[in-house]
């Protein structure tokens, strides 16, 4: 994973403007930052549903 690819996957903010901690999903790499974690915890089916368009849209990235 690139440093252009770490964004937290709830709010798309970047290392450069947030810290970002690391997390896997589905198999796959993610990170999310302390402002978002709160949400990972209490309403999981958000950040289910984000995880789950971006881990979409990279399996058809890598498929191309």
């Amino acid at each position: 994973m690139t440093d252009n690819d770490e964004r937290c996957l709830n709010c798309d903010r970047s290392s450069d403007k947030i810290p970002l901690l690391r997390l896997k999903y589905a198999g796959r790499e993610s990170w999310i930052c302390p402002q978002c974690l709160p949400t990972l915890i209490h309403k999981p089916e958000r950040i289910e549903a984000v995880a789950g368009e971006w881990i979409d849209q990279k399996v058809k990235f890598d498929e191309d």
